[in-house]
């Protein structure tokens, strides 16, 4: 039987915004400590916007048409999982705490970098042999079991490498592509989301596209530990419309359970949300311009909340008109999280278009 070709859709991406993509995406960013991976943005995003500011907590701001009184916000966290020095033994083992949702069981037998004020240290997370395993009596990795070996003799030792309790901990595992297909690796959850704001930016300029309202391109911290980014930066900003990119689950691999989380698949576009914090009106807007605009897309019911910064921009202030824009990924908060590439560039024309429909003084109300 002859195999059928994908079709093939010429790329929006240019050379430079991959590199960007690999920089950016390589870069630590872990909750609390974004300002790296800030910088690297905000570098890159520069040529696209007229100014750019940036909070006390590092949430990256750049804006299009800054005097204008109309405001609408596209947006997506910056900030990785990650870990925290908890507690240094006499014998030079650490023991962590987590800094968001760093899952426990993927830690035995991974490298990480500790980010000191001497530079990176490296370790190992460490685990008993399978040989001196008891067979049916094997434990399961916990927060109470799994530690960092730095090659250290003592706590002392540990000491003068700069490592002290508070230091962050992230995995060292970096981007990669799986079949020409996926982008895969550690933190795509959610500096891709990052990523493809900046990418919106770039061909906003590039095409010369004239908007009527002022453009706020953010880039929030502290997500994932309860959406304090978008908090605060909404607040500051008080915008009309906010667009919020996130990652969601694909559902199509082994062990994932499409009656509780729905059926998305990657490779099959963008997801759309219904959720009370999605304003129907706005969310009608982006799916006439993915039909309009022939953009596949898949439909996604949240209970109650998303778990996005979503949440965070359609209730501060007055109540802001929020809607969500998904991108599927397989394998979240694990170090090969894993996104179909043309998937990425359909989120960008997505959030593109939609921008391009809002109107000045849009008004979203329900009841007029």
């Amino acid at each position: 039987m002859a195999k059928t070709k994908e079709k093939s859709i010429k790329s929006i991406l240019t050379p430079k915004s991959k590199e960007f993509l690999y920089r950016y995406l390589n870069n630590t960013s872990p909750t609390g400590f974004e300002s790296a991976g800030q910088k690297i943005w905000l570098d890159y995003i520069s040529p696209y916007i007229d100014e750019h500011f940036v909070d006390t907590y590092g949430t990256a701001v750049g804006v299009i048409n800054p005097k204008a009184q109309f405001k609408v916000v596209i947006e997506a966290h910056a900030d990785e999982i990650s870990w925290f020095v908890h507690y240094i033994t006499k014998d030079g083992f650490i023991y962590l705490c987590r800094n968001g949702g760093s899952d426990h069981q993927i830690a035995p037998s991974k490298r990480v970098n500790i980010h000191t004020s001497k530079g990176i240290v490296k370790a190992v997370f460490g685990w008993p042999a399978i040989h001196v395993r008891e067979p049916g009596r094997e434990e399961t990795p916990t927060l109470k079991n799994i530690f960092l070996d730095l090659g250290c003799k003592n706590d002392k030792e540990v000491e003068e490498l700069g490592v002290h309790v508070g230091c962050v901990v992230t995995y060292e595992d970096e981007l990669m592509e799986l079949n020409n297909r996926y982008y895969t690796g550690r933190a795509l959850d959610n500096r891709v989301g990052g990523f493809m704001i900046a990418e919106v930016a770039r061909l906003l300029k590039e095409k010369k596209d004239k908007l009527p309202f002022g453009l706020y391109i953010v880039n929030s911290v502290q997500e994932e530990v309860g959406l304090h980014g978008a908090e605060m930066i909404a607040r500051r900003i008080k915008p009309n419309v906010a667009i919020i990119t996130d990652v969601c689950h694909d559902t199509q691999t082994p062990m994932m359970n499409k009656i509780t989380s729905g059926d998305i698949s990657c490779g099959k576009g963008p997801v759309l949300s219904y959720a009370p914090a999605v304003q129907n009106n706005l969310l009608k807007l982006i799916i006439d311009s993915a039909t309009k605009n022939k953009i596949p897309f898949q439909r996604l019911a949240a209970a109650r909340a998303t778990g996005t910064d979503t949440d965070a921009f359609a209730y501060a202030t007055d109540g802001i008109a929020s809607a969500l824009i998904s991108l599927p990924l397989r394998y979240m908060h694990t170090t090969v999280e894993s996104v179909n590439k043309q998937d990425v560039e359909e989120v960008i024309k997505l959030i593109y278009a939609s921008v391009k429909a809002i109107k000045n003084n849009h008004d979203f109300r329900y009841i007029k």
